[in-house]
């Protein structure tokens, strides 16, 4: 059991993108199903995990600790694995697994999520729960038709109680009357009205100079304020996160806000006037892992036949499909029409793309990415550097990221893959973009990069290249990159080209094409990552190197 002292929502925040769990609990139980969770499976798993190409993460300080973090949060707590009395794949895990609807998988399971429970209890310096907090967020972004991330943080955190929605809403109603009346800066606006909201929700903590945090030495309000704030924009982003992998939600990336699917507000419906409100098994931990674990639970909307056809003939009226098929077979053809409709609106942006009629919205994604004015700027970052490289010139330019039902970016490319491959039919040229920066970037992105490269080589059997783009580049990934110029290391398929450039100087390239007035021919792509073997050879370090490369991007057309 898992004590929790959180005044506001508590909910899973590792990790941040949930299709990550995917690959590590299928690793989990292929390895150490039915042993026993310990500190010595633990650091085994880690072991494992760290040699995976999917594995995106360090965990070298403790690794038991990082191995608690990864599968006791999400995976254990929504019902996917059970670690008592060992490890075991759950009915739900099985579904996670094995279906290709993961989005209903989540949702299922993020309806159940609930505090309190045999596995969260709250303390006595925690709210008195009574929520399942997944189930009054998504009702809250139906109530209130949208939802902003800033709203989520400040107001719908506090709803530990779902007998208290109606004062949430109205907390948010009148956040709206008053930012409308509001004259000055929205930022100083928000901070104000967060404070006083943090010194209402944690008044009985400040009163008792309960103010302590674990991540500081000092003791002062400030700092502790400060840390709630930060860690309920942690929960804000997990539920946004957590709610877009469910299908039923659109996240404006601009507005940062929640939104309905239009097509799935039946579905939404059917959940907020089905789905018990209250807790269930609180003091039965065995009724609740069971219940947790079925994967058929809650009821949806499409489980039953009529309201799955009355869907399908509503959403492809022209389909012909057979009324008496298994409910399963029409949900399988519900998600393959999805998924084609899908194919299709991508193939229709790329067609815009290519006639560079979407310059403009590119470059000005740019220009708010580096203001960070987005709400996930990483992949906003990967989503739109893939539009740039497929306007850039005429190669077939593949994103790996995941797109939702509408051709829009969903969540970034699994950890064992480029961001984006460029196939030029003689060579390919992957495309791997950050917004991490300094010493982080080098260690967090510079093994990878070169891996995923030499992947990519052995996969094509044709020569293969690599753009590394950042906001800003890391002299330390500049000198990682220079010196796998010049070794011939096997792992990595020989020596690697991987050319870094800052985005700046990468919205110049695309300004340039767009500006020839010609589509740019693939062999312009190749000189460009010739040039830059060739200077790595000439030049006695990687300072003069990459002044060299960036000089050559700027006239890359020339």
């Amino acid at each position: 059991m898992g004590r929790i002292n959180s005044r506001v929502v508590f909910v899973t925040t590792s990790p941040r993108t949930p299709a990550k769990m995917i690959p590590e609990i299928s690793l989990l139980v292929r390895f150490f199903s039915d042993k026993k969770w310990n500190v010595y499976t633990q650091r085994d798993f880690m072991q494992i995990l760290s040699n995976e190409n999917f594995f995106d993460g360090e965990g070298k300080k403790d690794p038991s600790f990082s191995a608690r973090d990864r599968i006791n949060r999400a995976p254990k707590s929504l019902g996917f694995v059970t670690l008592s009395p060992t490890i075991k794949l759950t009915d739900a895990g099985e579904a996670l697994l094995t279906s290709k609807r993961t989005d209903e998988i989540f949702l299922r399971q993020l309806l159940k999520f609930q505090v309190p429970s045999p596995y969260h209890q709250p303390s006595d310096k925690a709210a008195k729960f009574n929520v399942k907090p997944y189930l009054e967020i998504l009702r809250l972004v139906r109530t209130l038709g949208t939802l902003k991330f800033d709203e989520l943080q400040i107001f719908g955190l506090q709803l530990t109680d779902w007998h208290i929605f109606d004062e949430i809403v109205a907390k948010i109603n009148n956040f709206r009357v008053a930012l409308a009346e509001n004259k000055g800066s929205y930022r100083v606006f928000k901070e104000q009205y967060l404070h006083r909201e943090l010194l209402t929700v944690y008044s009985q903590r400040i009163a008792e100079n309960d103010i302590k945090t674990r991540e500081s030495k000092t003791k002062t309000l400030d700092k502790f304020l400060s840390t709630q704030a930060s860690n309920m924009r942690d929960y804000a982003d997990a539920c946004f996160r957590y709610l877009h992998a469910t299908g039923l939600v659109n996240v404006s990336h601009v507005g940062k806000s929640l939104s309905i699917v239009s097509e799935r507000v039946d579905d939404v419906d059917y959940i907020l006037a089905n789905v018990d409100r209250d807790p269930c098994f609180v003091d039965d931990e065995k009724s609740y892992i069971a219940y947790l674990g079925d994967r058929r639970l809650p009821q949806l909307l499409t489980d039953n036949r009529e309201n799955l056809i009355s869907k399908l003939s509503t959403l492809f009226p022209e389909q012909v499909f057979d009324a008496n098929a298994d409910v399963e077979v029409l949900k399988d053809l519900l998600e393959d029409l999805t998924d084609s409709r899908k194919q299709s609106a991508i193939d229709a942006q790329i067609h815009e793309i290519k006639n560079y009629k979407l310059y403009d919205d590119i470059q000005l994604i740019f220009e708010q990415i580096i203001h960070k004015s987005l709400y996930d700027t990483p992949l906003m970052l990967e989503w739109n550097t893939w539009r740039a490289m497929t306007m850039l010139d005429g190669g077939d330019i593949r994103a790996n990221l995941k797109f939702d039902d509408f051709g829009k970016p969903l969540s970034t490319a699994q950890g064992n893959m480029s961001d984006i491959v460029c196939d030029y039919g003689d060579f390919l040229v992957s495309v791997e973009v950050t917004m991490s920066s300094g010493q982080r970037q080098f260690e967090t992105e510079g093994e990878p990069v070169s891996r995923h490269l030499g992947a990519l080589k052995k996969a094509s059997g044709k020569p293969c290249y690599c753009l590394f783009i950042a906001p800003k580049i890391s002299p330390s990934t500049v000198a990682n990159f220079f010196t796998l110029h010049k070794l011939d290391i096997s792992f990595y398929g020989g020596a690697a080209n991987i050319v870094p450039l800052p985005l700046n100087i990468f919205r110049k390239m695309v300004e340039d094409s767009y500006r020839a007035g010609y589509v740019p021919q693939p062999e312009k792509v190749r000189s460009f990552f010739e040039y830059a073997k060739e200077t790595a050879s000439v030049h006695i370090n990687e300072v003069s190197w990459y002044e060299a490369i960036k000089s050559k991007a700027l006239q890359w057309l020339v």
